[in-house]
């Protein structure tokens, strides 16, 4: 079995220009270590799923969406499976139009094309020239970008946290609230009340996000819709497609193109 094999954080401590673009093949299973930068962060699929982890949850970029990082903010960005990243470093005094929050963002075509034709740049591009304007075009198309719902909110109280690592390692596990309660020495009751405390979600729908959001790399490696909803606790592919539609406002073929 292939060992998650961890990627370093580039050793920068100021931009070349305000914005510098960054194109990375990630092996399937990669991460980094929790780091912050004095920058802004978005960082685009153009294939595979992306994830990016926070203190206020997990967030995730499949195909044709990317995850925006504001600066200061500690974050871990990691894929379970192969994926292309295109990040770009934006300097704050050049990103006022953008969120001030961890968020998922929706690329545009011309979005898309412009990140791809930044990064044809030099790093040190003519800020007063072509490449400049090319790139404020780019700063504007990303202010009016959608936002998706992609996140994944996780808590803290260990007993909860023992619960969410068990399903994200066994998305289809069926157990109840109750019975996870008395796994962890809890009440249902006190588990019920930290969840939605804790993620804003109660413990069934948190549950369903997580099915939805792991079931996205087996989309993308183009494993059957059946198979995919059987292996993420789904009774059958229409309760699937229903909930994976509510979720990301899409049916799974229609987000990973098919």
């Amino acid at each position: 079995m292939m060992q998650p094999k961890q990627r370093l954080v580039p050793a920068m401590t100021s931009l070349p220009r305000p914005l510098f673009s960054r194109h990375e093949a990630l092996a399937p299973g990669s991460w980094t270590e929790e780091h912050t930068h004095p920058w802004c962060q978005f960082s685009y699929a153009s294939s595979g799923v992306l994830g990016v982890r926070t203190a206020m949850g997990d967030y995730v970029a499949p195909p044709h969406f990317a995850v925006w990082v504001p600066p200061g903010v500690p974050h871990q960005v990691l894929n379970r499976g192969r994926a292309e990243m295109r990040s770009l470093y934006v300097a704050p005094e050049v990103a006022s139009a953008l969120p001030d929050e961890c968020c998922v963002m929706e690329m545009s075509p011309l979005a898309a094309e412009l990140v791809q034709r930044v990064g044809e740049l030099p790093v040190e591009y003519d800020q007063q020239g072509p490449a400049g304007r090319l790139v404020a075009v780019l700063l504007d198309e990303l202010a009016v970008l959608r936002r998706g719902g992609f996140r994944l909110p996780l808590p803290k109280d260990r007993r909860l946290v023992a619960i969410c690592n068990a399903l994200q390692e066994g998305p289809a596990d069926p157990r109840s609230l109750n019975d996870w309660a008395r796994h962890v020495g809890a009440s249902e009751r006190t588990l019920a009340r930290l969840f939605v405390k804790e993620t804003g979600l109660g413990f069934g729908l948190w549950r369903q996000r997580l099915r939805l959001v792991l079931s996205l790399d087996a989309l993308q490696a183009g494993v059957g819709v059946t198979e995919v909803a059987m292996a993420h606790g789904y009774e059958s592919p229409s309760a699937f497609i229903a909930a994976f539609r509510g979720l990301f406002g899409v049916t799974p073929g229609g987000l990973r193109g098919g």
